[in-house]
């Protein structure tokens, strides 16, 4: 067991997480994919959060973050800002809780995704296109109100909450070799690094980011934190241009390497995991397949058990019908 006192959180933070999760999320699957497997010479397992609760992992931050506040900050109620994912997981969480929630939602997201965070309980609010003009509108909110603001990652809570993905792939898969993580914001992969690193240090904890937006990975090789963003990305739950403080701080330190993918390689990878492994999932959650099947992180996984995480499922159905047809046409004018 290694301690690492200097970063936001610790390996205790994330079983205390686990202890208030239980009974709240499901212990997702982690399945052996014989088609990965094939293709990168290794054994290859899914995790599965696309069959989450509210179909994400960020269920996990939001009740872990929800359920730590005291009596005082609940009656006041929450509010949050999300393009899909985190909006649902605190729309069910407070819900859960008997917490009021608002939620700032850009008015670009999937209707799929407005629909579900509003049928969960809380109040939604469309507002601007973009995570700055939620950001603002959620200020206003908390000035105006009072309430408490539920940050998507940049929060110590949350980050812990998103560990508890970490102690499940170990607790399944002991000899594990590579945990493959896509990453936005860094909640996720900080969590999952932290867990895995406390425990076993050796086991390799490697981040996955489109080239169109990968605010982490520019930081992470810059040494200091910084932005990038040159285009939208079919990995929309991934679409953060600057990282997190936190997460940033405890990804430099315990994250092993961190790869970039194109959109090609991740519109294929949805694709594949549909015709191959029956699994769907959103852009961002193709991310650490995607890694994998276009051959990035051959030198890591060959001969040597891996597990990607399949981060979400959130998708409108008529997004998954342009993404194959897109596919198929680039297949065949190749």
């Amino acid at each position: 067991m290694k301690m690492y006192s200097n970063l936001p959180i610790g390996l205790h933070d994330i079983t205390e997480a686990k202890k208030r999760l239980t009974n709240h999320i499901y212990k997702t699957a982690q399945l052996p994919s014989n088609y990965i497997s094939e293709r990168c010479h290794g054994e290859v397992y899914l995790k599965l959060e696309n069959m989450q609760r509210t179909g994400s992992f960020k269920i996990r931050g939001a009740f872990n973050k929800l359920s730590s506040l005291s009596l005082e900050e609940r009656q006041k109620g929450v509010v949050a800002c999300s393009a899909g994912n985190h909006a649902q997981g605190v729309s069910l969480s407070s819900a859960m809780l008997g917490i009021d929630a608002k939620v700032v939602m850009p008015c670009c997201a999937p209707k799929s995704k407005i629909a579900a965070t509003s049928d969960y309980s809380a109040e939604v609010i469309l507002h601007g296109n973009s995570f700055n003009d939620t950001i603002a509108k959620v200020s206003e909110i908390v000035e105006m109100e009072g309430r408490v603001f539920i940050p998507p990652f940049d929060d110590a809570k949350v980050i812990a909450g998103q560990g508890t993905i970490g102690l499940e792939i170990i607790e399944d898969l002991y000899d594990v070799d590579n945990i493959i993580v896509p990453i936005g914001g860094g909640g996720l992969i900080a969590g999952v690094a932290m867990a895995i690193k406390s425990i076993n240090p050796t086991i390799r904890v490697i981040g996955v980011q489109s080239e169109n937006v990968h605010g982490m990975a520019a930081s992470y090789y810059a040494g200091t934190i910084t932005n990038h963003r040159t285009s939208s990305t079919l990995a929309d739950g991934c679409d953060v241009a600057r990282p997190g403080t936190l997460t940033y701080e405890i990804v430099k330190e315990l994250v092993d390497d961190i790869v970039l993918v194109t959109e090609d390689d991740i519109r294929h990878s949805m694709v594949d995991l549909i015709q191959r492994n029956k699994v769907i999932t959103e852009g961002a959650g193709a991310l650490a397949s995607a890694a994998l099947l276009s051959g990035k992180l051959k030198h890591y996984v060959e001969g040597k058990k891996t597990v990607s995480i399949i981060s979400g499922g959130n998708i409108d159905l008529t997004r998954i019908v342009e993404i194959i047809e897109q596919n198929n046409i680039r297949q065949f004018s190749l």
